[in-house]
């Protein structure tokens, strides 16, 4: 895929830009694969407005995707390479031999009509998933799940890859896209290749109406505020806050951990920072 330029004959034509779609082969889903989505507006269960700058959007219908990859021993063909408005990746149709049609994520060089596979005994190439055991140490994967037999958590945005460097006892050693080595387990499944879609990081989006699409509303900063509504905003003139940035609630924002969860500290090898 590639990246399109528009000519400036307007000032935001000068800088956006949009891909290419070269790879979608149909743009129309599986209508079985479809669920509804509502959008929250900013707003808790409560009803109350905890994100200001949420809200709007497009209208968008969920594609359930196969995270689990568990039709093992079963092939499946391709049937067509679709756009998601969920996500940054591309997804792929699968039809498996059983009748059965899935939503799976779409790796780099993966095409339509081509087989793929689940299980111990797949092939090592883009689009089949095997468990961390049967992946060879230093191969590309993806869609890494980190219970067995639970749904991928890990590596599902577009362009990205993680790399099994080490094998230990019942572990597998994952070095992740941002720099993070962690553990997972040997059972767990993961997809071979890295994501596709990888030029969704070079788009600009060039104008206010496609972030409004993208259910993103203007954003302020706080030092542009009054007291009542930012810690960091009031003062005469243009001020520079008067304390470490912080969010709307006092939170520090350069910095703080925020990571609560204690149970899973120990597979952390190495942090991304």
């Amino acid at each position: 895929m590639a990246v399109k330029t528009f000519r400036p004959f307007t000032p935001t034509r000068r800088y956006l830009t949009v891909s290419d779609f070269s790879e979608i082969t149909t743009d129309r889903p599986e209508k079985g694969l479809l669920a509804k989505y509502s959008k929250t507006g900013g707003r808790n269960n409560y009803g109350r407005n905890t994100n200001i700058n949420l809200g709007g959007g497009h209208k968008r219908r969920y594609r359930v995707i196969d995270f689990r990859r568990d039709k093992i021993g079963i092939k499946g063909t391709v049937s067509s390479i679709e756009y998601d408005p969920n996500r940054t990746a591309r997804i792929a149709l699968v039809t498996y031999t059983d009748g059965e049609k899935r939503y799976i994520l779409a790796p780099q060089g993966l095409a339509v009509g081509q087989v793929i596979s689940s299980g111990p005994e797949a092939d090592i190439k883009p689009g089949n998933a095997l468990p961390l055991k049967s992946i060879p140490l230093g191969e590309n994967i993806h869609n890494i799940a980190l219970k067995i037999k639970g749904e991928a958590q890990l590596v599902r945005s577009a362009g990205n890859a993680a790399q099994l460097v080490a094998k230990e006892g019942d572990y597998g050693t994952v070095k992740l896209p941002s720099g993070e080595t962690r553990k997972v387990s040997l059972e767990c499944y993961a997809s071979i290749g890295s994501v596709g879609n990888a030029d969704h990081q070079n788009r600009v989006i060039g104008k206010a109406g496609r972030s409004r699409w993208l259910n993103r509303r203007p954003h302020n900063r706080g030092v542009t505020k009054n007291p009542v509504d930012h810690p960091m905003g009031g003062g005469e003139g243009k001020s520079a806050g008067g304390r470490h940035p912080c969010s709307r609630t006092g939170l520090l924002a350069k910095g703080l951990k925020t990571r609560v969860n204690k149970r899973t500290q120990k597979f952390i090898v190495r942090r991304r920072k």
